[in-house]
């Protein structure tokens, strides 16, 4: 293979769906970059312990019920962030996830 022309990264499953453009979109803006500059590393369905989405913040409460939904890894540069959707709700940022 020919180093100075690396081949394409192969599709991450998942990537094109409804949700991780979202969160795509949400990154983006957050960061003023181009979507073409966002990497999706991961999608993987998962089933949330509650209303958290694996996202919880100290002092909130949430339901308790099992939610479906999506962990989302994303990079930039050299920077990875975590999206977590279930439920009704879009995909959220996640800067400390607690699962």
């Amino acid at each position: 293979m020919d180093e100075s022309n690396p081949s394409p990264r192969s599709p991450v499953p998942g990537a094109g769906s409804g949700v991780v453009q979202e969160a795509v979109a949400d990154l983006t803006a957050r960061l003023g970059v181009d979507p073409a500059d966002v990497e999706v590393v991961a999608v993987e369905e998962v089933t949330w312990r509650d209303g958290s989405r694996g996202c919880a913040q100290k002092g909130v409460m949430y339901t308790q019920a099992l939610i479906d939904g999506s962990r989302i890894t994303l990079r930039v540069g050299d920077t990875t962030y975590e999206f977590h959707s279930g439920g009704s709700q879009p995909p959220v940022l996640c800067e400390r996830p607690t699962e």
